[in-house]
């Protein structure tokens, strides 16, 4: 039976965010007609560019600029957007420290959102998390090529760091790209890359190229804020999905999409993204010369890549296998 699965990129509920839900609890992260699209799908899976707290410390780094953390009830706002599962594992998980991580992992579970790609130790940052969908069941693995400094090991909280520098993927990555007995499907969902880059380094190709020889259904990368193209089984980078980032008015990481990817027989099929209008800590469908845009851009950006990518009734569709 097909897989609907619904994917968006950097969702950072820290700093304007975080204040605007503490000013009002119940303040919604994206418009109706968003939400209404994430509900078709079967699985909602995200990357989480914050920790959730109300404890820790900064990180000690006098080379980062940005901090993000969330209260509480951002966990509560993901659950009721439908979010399945969150990746932690990029370069924000740490920002207060191991024990605002920590606080993280727990309210999610809290809320019942699963989490991969950081954890109290190594092992548990790598490890998987399955999420079941109707009949089928759905593998979901995460890590990050940076910072190396917050990769968790032996009985320290972190996150799955991946060396990608050498342009090999690390043999406990590749193993959880296989496909194997609990899973049908597997999403490999790196945050790989520098901020800012419309097209995908050649490391990154890489690397993708080795997890998908190694089995993974899907391949869903974030990190450079802006989305980028789809070249077969990879989605190079999901872009932003809601935020209170300056914008860049050439790269205009302040349009986005939202991906919705039908997954049958163990392969992905069909992908239709919708455009998106990120406003100060709230996203909506993009219109007029925003949609247009972004639609532009997103089928010059797969045409590189050298995939055709069509706009039906206001959404890109691939045909990815």
């Amino acid at each position: 039976m097909p897989l609907r699965l619904a994917l968006a990129g950097d969702t950072m509920l820290g700093r304007g965010v975080a204040e605007r839900l503490r000013t009002d609890s119940r303040a919604p992260l994206v418009a109706p007609e968003v939400a209404e699209a994430v509900a078709s799908a079967d699985l909602f899976v995200l990357n989480l560019e914050c920790c959730i707290s109300e404890r820790g410390e900064r990180l000690a780094d006098p080379h980062k600029p940005f901090f993000f953390r969330a209260p509480p009830v951002a966990a509560e706002r993901l659950a009721e957007l439908g979010v399945d599962a969150v990746t932690l594992a990029n370069n924000h998980a740490l920002d207060y420290g191991p024990v605002a991580l920590l606080d993280t992992l727990d309210h999610l579970d809290r809320a019942g959102i699963a989490h991969v790609g950081a954890g109290a130790d190594a092992d548990t940052a790598r490890a998987p998390a399955t999420i079941a969908a109707g009949a089928g069941r759905l593998r979901v693995v995460a890590a990050s090529d940076h910072p190396a400094g917050c990769a968790a090991g032996p009985g320290r909280p972190g996150i799955a760091y991946a060396d990608l520098r050498g342009g090999d993927v690390p043999a406990w990555l590749l193993e959880g790209a296989r496909p194997g007995p609990g899973a049908d499907d597997v999403l490999v969902t790196p945050h790989w890359g520098p901020n800012m880059r419309a097209e995908p380094l050649a490391i990154v190709r890489q690397a993708a190229a080795a997890l998908v020889a190694a089995g993974a259904t899907l391949v869903a990368g974030h990190s450079a804020h802006v989305f980028q193209g789809v070249a077969g089984r990879v989605l190079y980078d999901l872009g932003d999905f809601v935020d209170d980032y300056a914008v860049d008015r050439d790269l205009r990481n302040d349009l986005g999409l939202l991906w919705l990817v039908t997954i049958d027989d163990h392969r992905p099929r069909r992908l239709e993204a919708l455009p998106l209008t990120l406003d100060y800590c709230h996203t909506r469908l993009a219109t007029g010369d925003d949609a247009t845009w972004v639609v532009r851009r997103f089928r010059e950006l797969c045409a590189r890549l050298g995939t055709e990518a069509r706009h039906e009734e206001g959404r890109c569709v691939v045909s990815l296998c």
